[in-house]
């Protein structure tokens, strides 16, 4: 396993490297630059402020300059906010993304388990179409509905949870619900078919013949090998998740990295929207790698060469 890890470590250096060559060439071949929505500026100043962040270097010098900076891990400064490094946006805002994925993660988790299992224990019943249709719904719902359809009926109908911000308890109850619902249905529905096939199991009729408790039956013995499908999806799901916060950091408000990578795109701040998919892609690496080894720890047979 450890060698599994190791190589898929070593993997991800060319992925990366394709990721910030096709972001940087990308960024910068999009109409305007980044002090183009600034007030109109005199050539000499202007000439002074790209010298400064060598954007008057021909374009190969300055993806050679990226790319050597990256090699000891600078991202570079913000075109847009002074006196700031990417590297310290991305250290003050990231954890509020994180700590944003992983209630969405615990919302889609409970939800979506819980469903599925009781879908599978009652297959062709009400209680399994009932769930199942949720589901549905949730997977055909995008979150930037689902987000001000919460808001209309939670907070400005009820009164009950706030509209947005990031400051107290209640204020991550409405946006962990709209990012992790979409997950919590598919969820559900993978959970539902890895039970479905796993009840049906020699072992499980014979934990049941020896008079375990039904609750004991499900939760150790089916529950294991019937998530697995759900821990392959987990994956894509957290990165997803974690990534996918952009939409829901600017319905909410919340100061996540999400907010700030959209506002450099529209402000073709070029090194932070390199920083940000760079290290967006690192994440996305690292949770697919810990995915395949809690895989292999859950299901024994599962042996990477």
């Amino acid at each position: 396993m450890a060698a599994y890890a190791l190589k898929r470590l070593v993997g991800a250096v060319p992925v990366l490297w394709i990721v910030a060559t096709l972001t940087f060439f990308m960024i910068r071949l999009a109409p305007g630059g980044p002090f183009d929505q600034d007030k109109s500026l005199p050539p000499d100043i202007l000439k002074n402020i790209e010298a400064k962040y060598h954007l008057d270097e021909p374009l190969g010098a300055q993806y050679l300059r990226y790319m050597g900076s990256l090699l000891v891990l600078d991202l570079g400064p913000s075109f847009k906010y002074a006196n700031r490094t990417v590297n310290e946006i991305i250290a003050a805002a990231f954890p509020v993304s994180l700590e944003l994925a992983f209630w969405a993660i615990l919302v889609a988790l409970t939800l979506g388990i819980g469903a599925g299992i009781i879908a599978a224990l009652y297959p062709a019943t009400w209680k399994d179409h009932g769930v199942m249709s949720l589901a549905m719904v949730g997977v055909c719902t995008p979150n930037f509905v689902l987000g001000p359809l919460l808001v209309l009926v939670f907070s400005l109908t009820t009164g009950w949870l706030p509209v947005a911000g990031w400051e107290t308890a209640q204020d991550r109850i409405l946006p962990a619900l709209t990012l992790g619902a979409i997950y919590a249905a598919y969820i559900a529905r993978l959970t539902r078919g890895g039970m479905m096939e796993v009840l049906r199991q020699d072992y499980i009729r014979t934990a049941r013949a020896k008079g375990l408790p039904e609750r004991v039956v499900i939760l150790r013995h089916a529950l294991r090998g019937g998530i697995l499908p759900t821990v392959s999806f987990l994956g894509p799901a957290i990165a997803g998740i974690a990534t996918g916060s952009l939409v829901i950091e600017l319905i909410f408000d919340i100061p996540g990295l999400g907010r700030f990578f959209v506002q450099s795109a529209l402000n073709r701040d070029y090194t932070m929207v390199m920083g940000t998919a760079l290290f967006y892609a690192v994440f996305i690496l690292a949770m697919n790698i810990l995915v395949d080894i809690a895989y292999a720890w859950l299901d024994p047979r599962v042996r990477y060469d």
